[in-house]
């Protein structure tokens, strides 16, 4: 029996077509359709799909679909050290020559259409963007993907957690969320809404002796819970204990109002807080690296304006 031939032979015969050594220069960096390699090489569509078939039987191509096109590109990593070697001589020898050289200059052209076209979707569309987005994705695709900030190993409590809106956007990117609530009727309500998580923790306790070992969290959250608290210091020294020397907190609530009716209606305490009073409180809790950011205004929402404040548990 004649022993098989080296793969080599099979490599040089794959590059040894013009055609195909000219479509793997176009695939060497690039993701490009059969449309777009039609136009780049002003070929017809049954020469370029010839040759990609062949190309991609060989090994040194692979496609992936989007929508209803195929995006082909060079499997670089996937071809032996003999073929990587090749293609490195054949890119030098073929990529100088006219006909590539013309090939390079319409794949720029087709890449700057790409991008015109995708400009003039949004010239055409920036007045009503907000809406086509909010349509499309949601308007709180932003709050979720801004939990991915915090770390995978990280143990975060969700402090005031209501009905535990915030847990779940935590918990795809943490190891485990503490949520801690007064209420059993908000604590039922996030039991419903977090059944599919197995990583987060739901206790029933107070802030200002929260239900939560010392040193346990790498961050916590209050959201609009601390005008609720009686004594919001007592509450932030709680949180200090429960933070790993350097942990993160993030506490978003109102700004100063004259709303008296939310005493009465929802059990408010206080009517907002103002910078200052934010800034002592953190730092008679033992925080450092205080901040405080006013949100800007949602023109659809009916309630007080809000502020962001962050700040870190001292290593001391």
């Amino acid at each position: 029996m004649s022993a098989r031939a080296p793969a080599i032979y099979d490599h040089l015969a794959s590059l040894a077509d013009t055609t195909r050594s000219r479509i793997l220069l176009l695939l060497d960096r690039h993701e490009l359709t059969v449309s777009e390699l039609c136009g780049i090489m002003q070929l017809p569509q049954s020469t370029v799909s010839r040759h990609l078939k062949a190309l991609a039987d060989a090994g040194w191509i692979a496609a992936r679909a989007e929508g209803t096109s195929n995006l082909y590109a060079m499997t670089h990593e996937e071809l032996d050290p003999a073929a990587r070697r090749l293609w490195l001589l054949v890119r030098e020898q073929v990529g100088p020559t006219s006909g590539a050289a013309q090939d390079q200059r319409r794949l720029q052209a087709a890449l700057v259409e790409r991008r015109t076209k995708s400009q003039e979707f949004f010239s055409s569309t920036a007045g009503q963007w907000d809406r086509v987005r909010d349509d499309l994705f949601g308007d709180r695709f932003h709050f979720a993907a801004l939990a991915a900030f915090t770390g995978s190993q990280w143990i975060v409590g969700d402090l005031g957690c209501g009905t535990g809106q915030v847990s779940a956007a935590l918990a795809p990117f943490v190891a485990r969320v503490v949520a801690v609530d007064a209420s059993t009727a908000m604590l039922q309500a996030a039991r419903k809404r977090l059944r599919g998580f197995d990583n987060i923790d739901l206790r029933r306790g107070d802030l200002e002796a929260l239900p939560i070992d010392d040193d346990r969290l790498d961050g916590a959250t209050l959201m609009l819970v601390l005008h609720h608290v009686p004594e919001p210091w007592r509450a932030l020294l709680e949180v200090n204990r429960v933070l790993k020397p350097g942990g993160r907190l993030v506490i978003v609530d109102m700004l100063p109002h004259d709303r008296e009716n939310y005493r009465q209606q929802m059990g408010h305490v206080w009517l907002g807080f103002f910078d200052e009073h934010v800034r002592r409180m953190f730092q008679d809790a033992g925080f450092e690296q205080m901040r405080v950011v006013a949100l800007p205004p949602d023109a659809r929402s009916k309630g007080p304006g809000l502020f962001v404040a962050t700040a870190k548990r001292s290593r001391g």
